[in-house]
């Protein structure tokens, strides 16, 4: 770590999703206390001094795995995030339109651990089983309502509706998407 005064840049990518969350840097101490507590601890630049992600939000990071790249000069950390990477609240620290089925199914878990007021999720996860299976009944009927009589937005809307509720089942139900992809990789004969 003889480079950038002893920091070295540290990518974080998201184990699951493989989605780049962040960048960091790190000093021996940062690399150590990272190893040491499995959650991902860089060194503030601008605070000179140690910060573990999440320290105030909650949100940590955990460590599944560190590589070097083929220099010795960057990290690539692979961890579990806790909720979301940015300080904004966004799942990660760059600018992306993309939010996937993954980053909707981690969002209804974190709803599901923190049950904030005035979500509908929350109302749904606190109604119980059989209400999301009443509501998954009632937009499987909607998809179905706008494939054979609505505009191609429509249906597009509606699965997105069905899409929702099924996840938010799989969260009642304590399956995550990996089951679901594992479950997937078995089906396909290709």
């Amino acid at each position: 770590m003889k480079k950038s005064n002893g920091l070295i840049p540290a990518i974080i990518q998201d184990v699951d999703t493989r989605q780049v969350l962040m960048l960091g840097y790190m000093n021996k101490a940062a690399l150590a206390k990272t190893r040491k507590d499995k959650r991902v601890t860089f060194y503030s630049r601008s605070k000179k001094r140690l910060w573990q992600k999440g320290e105030s939000s909650g949100n940590y990071l955990t460590l599944i795995s560190i590589t070097k790249d083929c220099d010795n000069d960057t990290f690539l950390i692979m961890a579990k995030p806790r909720g979301p990477t940015c300080h904004t609240g966004a799942t990660n620290c760059f600018k992306t339109t993309d939010f996937t089925i993954q980053d909707l199914f981690r969002l209804i878990q974190m709803r599901k651990l923190t049950m904030p007021k005035n979500s509908y999720t929350t109302s749904l996860l606190t109604a119980g089983t059989p209400s999301i299976l009443a509501k998954i009944s009632e937009e499987s009927s909607e998809v179905i309502q706008a494939a054979t009589k609505e505009t191609r937005q429509r249906l597009i809307e509606e699965s997105c509706d069905l899409i929702y509720h099924l996840l938010v089942l799989l969260s009642d139900q304590n399956i995550n998407l990996k089951e679901v992809d594992k479950e997937l990789k078995k089906r396909n004969k290709n």
